[in-house]
């Protein structure tokens, strides 16, 4: 990302980019609540003008048809700050609270809890009533539900989760990456390809002694991961290649590990690093999946470049559609 600098002074709102970046891959997790609504209540016009306008009736109806979603016909993704897949249920109770609500975890949340004891009926159940009602109740004062003002919404909605959650930078701008990836191919197929569904993790994966600080599980019909992507992320502060070998040993036992593990896991390596060796970015080309470099300090590294993102999303289209096998052979 460039530097805004005016008189001499760095005013670089690099945190606008990080938010903006995640919040804009959330644009197909909208689109695909408006074919629903539209799919269930036989209108043609747009998600806005069926919320500022429908009974209270018939937007519980397409609500509930969200939630019981089937995960057999792909669902899209809906995160957190850092990047981190929300199960289907609660990214829909997200999605629609974020739309009427604030705090929809530290607030609504607890009142929905009384609400449960105090009935037989199932807490997504009551979840769909309660959001059906608010639409109703303050749909005048929202005025509008359009994807630009819900954007808004949802970048401030990340902001704050993202505060809340500490020392996972640089696990957030992979995660936005590889975000933006899979709901790029989700956008242009409606599908995850040869995958019914995907799940970006919430922690580190750990591998006998080896830590993984991403990873992704790409799953069947019945959510069973049936092969995984697994992304060490390695940084260097100084400049210089002399320790480039040192991490390509490091990133080498990391994916023995994997390997010992899981032969059909995908390894996808992110670096950020000042004068990278080439001659051992091209040993790791050879041994993994995909690799993605940054000639960057990591303090400057907020998000991946144009080529590196289309990069990375040509080879998640490859893993989707079933062309690119993992290298189980790479020695």
């Amino acid at each position: 990302m460039s530097l805004l600098i005016i008189e001499g002074v760095d005013v670089t709102h690099s945190r606008l980019v990080e938010l903006t970046n995640l919040a804009d891959q959330a644009e197909a997790f909208y689109d695909w609540v408006e074919g629903r609504f539209q799919a269930v209540l036989s209108r043609t016009d747009s998600l806005d003008e069926i919320l500022k306008s429908s009974s209270q009736a018939k937007i519980k109806k397409a609500i509930t048809n969200c939630y019981t979603a089937n995960q057999a016909e792909g669902l899209p993704l809906l995160f957190d700050g850092v990047g981190r897949s929300y199960p289907h249920t609660k990214a829909c109770y997200y999605f629609f609270s974020w739309l009427i609500r604030d705090a929809p975890q530290q607030r609504l949340g607890p009142l929905i809890g009384r609400m449960v004891k105090n009935s037989r009926r199932r807490r997504s159940e009551i979840e769909i009533a309660v959001l059906a009602s608010l639409i109703c109740k303050y749909r005048p004062n929202v005025k509008t539900f359009s994807w630009e003002a819900v954007r808004e919404v949802i970048i401030d909605r990340l902001e704050g989760s993202r505060r809340s959650i500490k020392g996972h930078e640089k696990e957030a701008v992979v995660r936005t990456a590889l975000l933006a990836a899979f709901q790029s191919y989700f956008a242009a197929h409606s599908d995850y390809g040869i995958f019914v569904g995907v799940e970006i993790t919430d922690k580190q994966v750990m591998i006998g002694s080896e830590s993984f600080d991403v990873s992704v599980n790409l799953l069947d019909g019945s959510g069973q991961c049936l092969r995984r992507i697994l992304v060490p992320i390695k940084t260097r502060e100084t400049e210089g290649g002399g320790h480039s070998h040192l991490f390509t040993r490091d990133i080498r036992s990391a994916i023995n590990a994997a390997r010992r593990d899981n032969e059909y896991d995908y390894l996808v390596v992110v670096i950020v690093a000042r004068n990278w060796s080439h001659r051992e970015a091209e040993v790791l080309r050879e041994q993994v999946d995909h690799v993605a470099i940054f000639d960057m300090s990591p303090g400057d590294w907020s998000c991946f470049s144009n080529n590196e993102q289309e990069r990375l999303n040509a080879f998640i289209a490859s893993v989707l559609n079933g062309s690119m096998l993992p290298k189980i052979n790479a020695n």
